[in-house]
C-alpha cells in the first residue's frame, strides 16, 4: 500500500526532533555491523567503506561491513526486517531493496517503508552507459543505432534484477525503442572483468563503478544519466544532450535501521551518521569517486524518510513507462 509523505515521517520517533539529546545509556557497546545488499566491489559496496571508518570513530565503536547479496537487494532486506532493532545491525538503504524491488516484485517479501527507520543519505550517484572498447561506437547515438540494428543481441550488464541499473536498462529501452539483452551481475563491480574482456558489450552502472575503466582507456562511458555533466569527467554528455531524453537515473545510498528501535538509539545513531557524512575527508571521497553527497536536511532521518517516499513515487511510474510494473 502507498504510504504519504506525511504519514511516513509520522512513523518517526517524535524524540529525534528534541535538539540535544543525551547518549543512549551504555550505547554501543560492541561492534555495529552494516550489512550490504549486493556483493562486494559495487557503488553500495564503495559508499560503505569510505562511511564506515569515519562513523566508527564517531561512535568509538568498530563498524563491519557485510556483504549479502541476493536478489537484487531482497534477500537482505527481507532478513534485516526480521532482525531484532537495537541498533547493532544496520543495513544499506539503496536503490534496489528500498524503491525498485517494491515496485516490480509482487511481493519482495519486507515492506520497506514500514519494515525500516531511516537514519540518513549519503549520496547520489548517476548511472551511464558504458560500453565496451571493442564495440564499434563512438557515441550514445551510434549505440542506440547498433542496438535497433541488432534487437536482442547487444548484452548489457547490470548489478542484478531488481536494481537501479535493471530499472535503467529497462527504462532506457523503452526510450529508445529497442530490445536490449540484460545481463544481471551480483553487483556493479562484478561487471567490470566481463566489460574489459569483451564478453559483455554494454553496462548500466553508477560513474563511480565506470570512471576508472574509462579513465584507463579500458571501456568507453557515451553518456550519464543526470542533469548535469560531472566535474570529474567534463567531457562525458548527458544522455539528454547526446539525444535519449528522459534518461535520468541515478542510485542513491543510505542508512537504515529495522523499525521501531529505541528512539535514543536511532538518535545516537542519527547523530554519528550525519558527523560522518559532514567530515571534509568523508565528503571529499564521495565527491571523487563520482557521487554527490547528500545535502545536510538528507542526512537525517525525516530528510531521508521523505526522499525515500518520493524516490518511491518515482520509481513507480518509471517502473511502469519501462513495462516492469502493470499499474502505479
Amino acid at each position: 500500500m502507498a504510504i504519504s509523505r506525511r504519514s511516513a515521517l509520522s512513523l518517526l520517533p517524535p524524540l529525534l526532533a528534541a535538539p540535544g539529546l543525551g547518549r543512549a545509556a551504555g550505547f554501543p557497546e560492541r561492534p555495529i555491523r552494516i550489512v550490504v545488499p549486493y556483493a562486494a566491489g559495487g557503488n553500495s559496496d564503495v559508499v560503505t567503506r569510505i562511511l564506515a571508518v569515519p562513523f566508527g570513530e564517531v561512535l568509538s565503536q568498530a563498524v563491519v561491513v557485510e556483504n549479502r547479496p541476493g536478489a537484487g537487494g531482497s534477500v537482505a532486506a527481507t532478513q534485516m526486517a526480521r532482525i531484532r532493532p537495537d541498533g547493532y545491525n544496520l543495513m544499506i538503504g539503496s536503490n534496489g531493496p528500498m524503491t525498485v524491488n517494491p515496485a516490480i516484485q509482487p511481493n519482495p517479501g519486507y515492506d520497506a517503508l514500514r519494515d525500516f527507520a531511516p537514519i540518513g543519505l549519503i549520496c547520489r550517484t548517476a548511472l551511464t552507459v558504458t560500453v565496451k572498447q571493442g564495440l564499434p561506437v563512438r557515441s550514445l547515438a551510434e549505440f542506440v543505432a547498433l542496438a535497433r540494428q541488432r534487437p536482442g543481441q547487444v548484452t548489457v550488464g547490470t548489478s542484478g534484477v531488481g536494481s537501479i541499473g535493471h530499472l535503467g536498462l529497462a527504462s532506457f529501452a523503452a526510450l529508445i525503442g529497442a530490445t536490449l539483452q540484460h545481463v544481471p551481475y551480483p553487483s556493479g563491480g562484478q561487471i567490470l572483468p566481463d566489460l574489459v574482456a569483451g564478453n559483455v558489450d554494454a553496462a548500466i552502472t553508477e560513474i563511480s563503478t565506470a570512471l576508472p575503466l574509462h579513465r584507463a582507456g579500458q571501456a568507453r562511458i557515451l553518456a550519464l544519466g543526470s542533469t548535469t555533466r560531472s566535474e570529474l569527467a567534463a567531457d562525458i554528455p548527458t544522455a539528454e544532450e547526446a539525444g535519449v531524453a528522459g534518461w535520468r537515473e541515478a542510485a542513491f545510498v543510505g542508512l537504515v535501521i529495522p523499525a521501531n528501535p529505541p528512539p535514543e538509539v536511532q538518535a545516537v545513531l542519527a547523530r554519528a551518521f550525519a558527523a560522518a557524512v559532514a567530515r571534509p575527508e568523508t565528503r571529499r571521497r564521495l565527491i571523487d569517486s563520482g557521487s554527490e553527497v547528500a545535502s545536510t536536511a538528507e542526512a537525517t532521518p525525516a530528510g531521508f524518510s521523505g526522499f525515500l517516499v518520493d524516490e518511491t513515487a518515482r520509481t513507480r511510474a518509471a517502473a511502469v513507462r519501462a513495462g516492469l510494473r502493470n499499474s502505479p
